[in-house]
């Protein structure tokens, strides 16, 4: 998500991504961050992270600076890197000092999900102290190793794993990179080492750094890119007949009339199975229940839907949500409308909170209008990871 300029503040502060190394860990035939994720590179994704900050330097190899200009157009400032990744960042610094820039944001190029929320956190605790960094709590046991072999177990308390963006009033840093011999892992630990406080402000599990060919696949999951979306509509009418009720989602309503059909004619059922079928390329009802067949005559409806809905789940979908509207002047629909969503829920196995029941009228229109009988539309959207 970009990054909003928020106050004048924001408009001093620039923004370091450092991109000059050769990412050799993740394998494949070019430097990590050139590589595309879900037809985006890697580096491109982390400099649309910060959209809204108005100077945003990007540090590349020296093999690299044509490419970037190419990929970049000038939106950001391309700056040659060093031996070092401390090298990189001081040559980006460096490049600064007299631009007015106040405050300076550090950040790796090859964490492309950096957040807007997770930035404002390391941009609002710069207010507090001149450096600033989100990490998580290491969680698991640690342990030491030789060979394959566990040979110890290690101390987890007050241990972090260190993300970026890392953030610095921009006079402090640039006087501690200039005084720091070099090879430093990060931007904190040269602020440490000039004795500059840093406070830890909370980081994200999704700012995944790109490091081993794995983390590729992770990130295109991310994206969503191998996600599965479908989704299918439906729609049905039942005339009215001779009866005391209705069946609709199926709940028994009670009405002076009934609804024909060869099973039980719960219209909104009909529409909803339909679209799951749709969605599956799998026809219609008459498809998997003829109303040739007599063993059908008067059947529940539910038994159709849990049939849909069973087919979506041995092809690995799952139900995300579904949409059902009754289309009729009466009966009313909007006192029973929670109970048949409910209804609907439980066949479908799945929460309530993902399937909506409502209804309208045609305002006297058509045959709905003439109350001839109901008409139901239905949508579902079906997710397969």
């Amino acid at each position: 998500m970009p990054v909003a300029e928020r106050t004048d503040t924001a408009a001093e502060t620039a923004v370091v991504i450092v991109a000059a190394g050769r990412g050799t860990r993740a394998g494949g035939a070019e430097p990590k961050q050139w590589r595309p994720i879900a037809g985006q590179s890697v580096l491109a994704r982390s400099v649309a992270a910060f959209a809204g900050f108005r100077r945003v330097v990007v540090v590349l190899h020296p093999d690299d600076m044509a490419r970037g200009v190419a990929e970049f157009r000038g939106r950001v400032t391309l700056v040659a890197g060093g031996e070092t990744r401390s090298a990189s960042v001081r040559n980006a610094l460096e490049s600064l000092e007299f631009s007015g820039v106040s405050r300076v944001l550090v950040h790796d190029g090859a964490r492309p999900f950096v957040s807007a929320a997770l930035v404002g956190r390391v941009f609002g605790a710069l207010g507090r102290a001149p450096a600033a960094a989100p990490a998580l709590g290491v969680t698991d046991a640690l342990w030491t190793g030789t060979g394959g072999r566990v040979t110890g177990v290690a101390d987890r308390a007050g241990l972090y794993r260190a993300q970026t963006p890392q953030g610095f009033h921009f006079g402090a840093i640039l006087a501690a990179h200039r005084a720091h011999p070099g090879g430093a892992a990060d931007d904190v630990e040269v602020a440490r080492a000039a004795g500059l406080d840093v406070a830890i402000v909370e980081g994200e599990e999704e700012n995944i750094k790109i490091t081993w060919p794995a983390d590729f696949e992770r990130a295109e999951r991310m994206l969503g890119r191998d996600m599965d979306i479908r989704t299918g509509n439906g729609f049905d009418v039942h005339a009215f007949t001779a009866g005391d009720h209705v069946t609709l989602c199926g709940l028994r309503v009670a009405h002076d009339r009934a609804l024909l059909g060869h099973s039980d004619a719960d219209v909104g059922m009909h529409a909803l199975t339909d679209a799951i079928y749709g969605a599956l390329a799998e026809g219609d009802i008459g498809r998997h229940f003829p109303p040739s067949d007599p063993q059908w005559k008067g059947a529940a409806s539910a038994i159709f839907l849990a049939h849909a809905a069973g087919l979506a789940r041995q092809k690995g979908y799952a139900v995300s949500n579904a949409d059902v509207t009754l289309i009729c002047e009466r009966p009313k629909i909007g006192p029973h409308a929670i109970d048949m969503a409910r209804e609907l829920s439980r066949i479908l196995g799945i929460g309530p909170d993902r399937v909506s029941v409502k209804a309208t009228t045609s305002e006297r229109l058509g045959f709905t209008g003439r109350e001839e009988g109901i008409a139901a539309l239905a949508s579902v959207t079906l997710v397969r990871p």
